[in-house]
């Protein structure tokens, strides 16, 4: 199947999961998932969805349906299923805004105060790694002693205290941009912020400098300038942004040019010493004291709360408020401990997708599954580990929890800190503070945090794993790891080919098959989804053209033919895509076809999966084992 072709039946596999064309109101895509919005959420089957092929995840976030399909890969497929859908022409600002017609308030605020940040997120990284540079060669000897080497590093620490010099307006102006408004007009605001006629907030704190104080209708009013004043930055944008819609609307055309943007400014800046700026300051100091009093009275045990709880903060999407809270801590006190917590807390979850990759390497699936996604975490992408793996299969994420809970013990220790945020990973040690060895302690803290969550998770499968066969095997993802093995010791043992009732083949529909003219076997009646899975480990030789059929041959002579639906080679391949090619591999569990029930059904032919053993070995015979079958399950044995 070309690759168009495949992706056009995802498309619409996809369609048919989220309750048809009817319910899509827009679809647009980011670096690794595709990403829809629904009219009704609730007619998603996301473990259908997950079932599709390429889909390495499923989930609703920011009422958005999220398909995880890997960088690269969604581009593709989004290519396909955007013309399908005809959705070619939405960005993702127009899905953005369906996706917020659909938030609750408390949603809106995070995912704006999220939306704020990212417009000057490039300047603070960039200022972060320049900071970074300016303080290693500082401590340097030669750098002091040598002309031009001090210039550059002069250079160098001139630009890496530019934005946040500025902080503030930056954030007012994107702020109001984000909400509407004319972001010029915020960038005024926050020069008024910042005007040097104003006592400045640190020295005032202080008390080193005079503050002048002014009266308004009897409301006393210090002229204290606003310096890392982030959250009442974050305030004002929200205020200017609806005073200059509010003035645009009701202000006569002829005159509003002069008189909008004039109103807009005073009022704002009255607004901004009467009931913003004291109301921030009160903001920003509760939030400073409070992470700092946690930093000092809960200690270690704070650090590994915190990053052992983050990345399930992350599920429920309130991690996006943190920018604000990490980017008010760095005006307060310079260096940001949040950061290295954050970064520890998404290894930890690494660590664990290593340890359910290490579990189950012989499937395939989680191959597909896990190495993409481990990849991702290296550079600060927690999502598809999260939602694609841990979150899927439970015992991932504890022991990623745990993973990241043990690193933040060490951070507390090792005084490690950052100076930004905005980035974790393997790129987030750009920004680690090089004191105290930050450099090292970066690397040991992340160390940790894999190897724990590795670890953890490996001893946790394997409990998982016990529990479930001693509860009659529920969990059918993590029986995975013992099929194989079984399979490769015992060659007695087949495995059941698909999900649903099993029964002899003499109870197949087909007269040719049931009559056993071709061979003895199994014929299995599907009930959930078109998944055929290979019974035991052998070579692939034959794919029919049009994919509904499988030939296998086994070391031992044993010829098998797996064939999907009765008379469905007259669809002409249309609903069914193979996943395998002559002379492949397989092992007992690996995925061979994927075929659609509803449309075999819809055509009027029956769906049920033959297995036919069509040459035994000499003196072996083969003995079905009829019952309502889940993939891992003994199908037939021989005898």
């Amino acid at each position: 199947m070309e690759k168009n072709e495949r992706y056009l039946e995802i498309s619409k596999q996809i369609v048919k999961n989220i309750g048809g064309m009817d319910n899509i109101q827009g679809t647009a895509h980011c670096a690794t998932r595709l990403r829809i919005v629904l009219k009704d959420d609730s007619l998603a089957d996301i473990d259908k969805l997950e079932d599709i092929d390429k889909v390495k995840g499923a989930f609703i976030a920011g009422n958005q349906l999220q398909l995880i399909f890997g960088a690269g890969t969604v581009n593709d497929v989004y290519d396909v299923f955007a013309e399908y859908t005809h959705t070619q022409n939405m960005s993702l600002e127009d899905l953005k805004a369906e996706s917020a017609k659909k938030q609750n308030p408390v949603q809106a605020v995070i995912k704006a105060l999220s939306d704020v940040f990212i417009g000057i997120m490039p300047a603070l990284l960039a200022a972060a790694l320049l900071m970074g540079i300016t303080s290693v060669l500082g401590g340097l000897e030669v750098v002091k002693t040598h002309d031009t080497l001090y210039a550059i590093n002069r250079l160098v620490s001139l630009a890496s205290n530019g934005i946040f010099a500025i902080l503030p307006m930056a954030v007012c102006y994107s702020a109001v941009k984000r909400f509407g408004g004319n972001p010029v007009l915020g960038m005024v605001i926050g020069a008024i912020m910042l005007d040097s006629s104003l006592a400045n907030a640190y020295q005032a704190a202080q008390g080193t400098v005079d503050v002048e104080v002014i009266h308004l209708f009897g409301l006393n009013i210090e002229m204290v300038g606003f310096q890392g004043g982030i959250i009442i930055a974050l305030m004002m944008g929200f205020v200017v942004a609806r005073l200059d819609r509010f003035f645009n609307r009701v202000i006569p055309d002829v005159i509003k040019l002069l008189v909008a943007p004039m109103l807009t400014v005073f009022i704002s800046t009255v607004v901004l010493f009467t009931i913003v700026g004291p109301v921030g300051r009160i903001l920003s100091n509760g939030i400073t004291n409070g992470l700092m009093w946690s930093t000092e009275h809960l200690g270690a045990f704070g650090y590994a709360l915190f990053s052992g709880i983050q990345q399930i903060v992350v599920i429920t999407g309130l991690h996006h408020i943190i920018g604000a809270v990490e980017a008010q801590l760095i005006a307060s006190s310079g260096t940001n401990f949040i950061n290295p917590l954050m970064s520890v807390a998404l290894f930890g979850q690494s660590g664990a997708v290593l340890g359910y990759l290490a579990l189950n390497w012989k499937d395939l699936k989680a191959r597909e599954l896990c190495i993409p996604s481990f990849c991702s975490t290296l550079f600060g992408i927690s999502e598809p580990a999260i939602f694609g793996v841990n979150l899927r299969y439970k015992f991932p994420l504890v022991g990623g929890c745990i993973g990241g809970a043990a690193a933040g013990i060490y951070v507390y220790y090792s005084k490690l800190t950052a100076l930004g945020f905005g980035t974790t990973g393997v790129p987030g040690m750009a920004i680690a503070n090089p004191a105290h060895h930050g450099y090292i302690n970066y690397i040991v803290a992340h160390a940790i945090a894999i190897s724990i969550g590795f670890i953890c998770t490996l001893v946790l499968g394997r409990m998982w794993s016990s529990d479930d066969k001693d509860n009659d095997g529920d969990n059918k993802e993590m029986k995975i790891e013992t099929v194989e093995d079984v399979c490769t010791s015992d060659t007695n043992v087949f495995y059941a080919a698909a999900e649903g009732v099993v029964k002899s083949i003499s109870e197949s529909s087909d007269q040719t098959f049931s009559k056993k003219v071709l061979g003895d076997g199994a014929v299995i009646f599907p009930e959930k989804s078109g998944i055929v899975y290979a019974p035991c480990r052998a070579r692939v030789s034959l794919v029919y053209p049009t994919g509904h059929a499988v030939g296998l041959t086994r070391d031992d002579g044993t010829e098998i033919l797996i064939h999907c639906g009765v008379d469905t080679v007259n669809m002409n391949g249309e609903g069914f895509e193979t996943l395998v090619k002559e002379g492949q591999i397989v092992n007992a569990g690996d995925v061979l076809v994927r075929y659609d029930i509803e449309l075999v059904k819809e055509r009027g032919y029956s769906p049920e999966i033959l297995v036919i053993f069509t040459e035994l070995p000499a003196g072996k015979n083969v003995k079905i084992n009829e019952h309502n079958a889940s993939k891992n399950d003994k199908m037939a044995e021989f005898v």
